[in-house]
């Protein structure tokens, strides 16, 4: 038997065509949708053939942000927009527009499910295609259900390949299970230039849109939208939504502290709640709420370790105000600061915003961005910054925010001596 040519089919060759690293390229256009909060995200708008994912729960609110988000982008740049949805009649979409105010929205509509018919009425004039939900899509090629792996992947596939050929920002639908596999869009974030997540619990109002890649910006971005009657709003100051539940003029209350945190490039200032209570279990419960368990219980121990606090015998219960999630290490210092003013019922004074990461041996270590988190909590009126010793960019960043005096702690333990003498 002879061997398959190497050249490809017919003895034709492909040649490889390459160009020089070295070459001038204009800055990429972007598409404005007229939703700041959007855009922030997505890095400073669409980029022309990117092909973007937004993934979340089901009723979460991901369609009534897209439909916000063509009818605006239509407006905002005179193109045409199409909206195309899987799940639901043209009646239906027309019904929901009506209801958001966007009647009269320059987006036209479609009701499919064939991407072969979808990407052929793709055309190079629109400056945006949504298509609501890639699980509903299907390749006709392709024997298996909608839905399944198989068909998201090819779908995905032809739908990224029209993005490119004619230059037109595509954003797909996807919905996400408890453990985001299948129907999920977690078999597809390879295959995209941006992946974005829509968060919230459906019983709270507020909407989290997160990046977690982004070829053409930066990731970990989030923008902050509340859900109205009239549809989702968008919320400019996210520091003052979060912190807007405390009563500043109010006695201190144990057990909350303030962080001052970093979500991609803008600075956030949420509150950490901590309680700590009697169990009456034989193995008290750890519970956290928008941080990490394992993170919970590595200060735990390092606080009953080297601060030779006692939580044995226990409840623990820690809670991230305002549906937000925190990854950042640099919550330790605060979330270790609310857990010992749980249990010593001693409250952290009000003016006060902290960050910090914990070390294993009880040490605190400067974190990046020093200077932005205090230009934020100076910004909302707090008086006081705690946080550990600073490097070389602390130190500028404490001598160009002479107002908020800055109170810097070496380790663990002089966090708790501060909580002993109030503060």
């Amino acid at each position: 038997m002879q061997a398959a040519s190497a050249t490809g089919p017919r003895g034709l060759a492909n040649k490889l065509q390459v160009v020089a690293l070295a070459g001038k390229e204009r800055p990429l256009p972007r598409l404005q949708t007229g939703i700041k909060e959007f855009d922030h995200v997505c890095g400073g708008g669409l980029v022309p053939g990117g092909c973007i994912l937004i993934g979340g729960d089901p009723g979460i609110g991901k369609s009534t942000l897209l439909l916000q988000v063509a009818a605006k982008a239509a407006a905002a740049s005179g193109k045409r927009v199409l909206y195309v949805s899987g799940e639901e009649g043209i009646s239906q979409v027309r019904m929901r527009a009506a209801r958001l105010g966007l009647a009269d929205a320059g987006v036209d509509l479609a009701s499919a499910t064939g991407v072969s018919a979808i990407c052929a009425g793709i055309e190079p004039d629109y400056g945006l295609v949504v298509i609501d939900s890639i699980q509903t899509m299907a390749v006709e090629i392709i024997e298996s259900a909608p839905g399944t792996v198989t068909q998201v992947r090819g779908a995905a596939h032809e739908l990224n390949q029209t993005a490119k050929k004619q230059n037109v920002p595509i954003v797909l639908v996807g919905h996400v299970t408890k453990d985001g596999s299948i129907a999920g869009p977690r078999v597809l974030e390879h295959m995209v230039d941006t992946v974005l997540y829509f968060e919230g619990d459906r019983s709270h109002q507020y909407r989290i849109l997160r990046a977690v890649k982004n070829r053409f910006g930066p990731t970990d971005e989030i923008g902050v939208f509340e859900m109205t009657g009239l549809g989702l709003a968008e919320v400019p100051n996210p520091s003052a939504m979060f912190l807007g539940a405390r009563d500043a003029d109010g006695p201190a209350v144990s057990g909350s502290a303030v962080f001052a945190g970093i979500e991609g490039t803008r600075p956030l200032l949420v509150e950490i709640q901590a309680l700590v209570g009697q169990s009456g279990y034989a193995t008290p419960r750890r519970t956290a709420v928008g941080w990490d368990s394992s993170r919970l219980s590595m200060v735990l121990a390092v606080l009953e370790t080297r601060c030779l606090y006692d939580f044995q015998g226990r409840d623990v219960f820690l809670n991230v105000a305002g549906g937000l999630r925190l990854a950042e290490p640099a919550a330790d210092l605060a979330a270790a600061a609310a857990l010992v003013s749980a249990l010593l019922d001693k409250p952290v004074p009000r003016d006060v915003v902290l960050f910090g990461e914990v070390g294993l041996s009880g040490e605190l270590r400067p974190v990046g961005q020093e200077s932005a988190r205090l230009r934020e909590a100076e910004r909302l009126g707090f008086k006081r910054a705690l946080a550990a010793l600073s490097s070389g960019n602390g130190k500028a960043a404490d001598a160009a925010h002479g107002a908020l005096a800055s109170v810097r702690i070496p380790r663990l333990s002089d966090l708790t001596e501060w909580l002993r003498e109030g503060g």
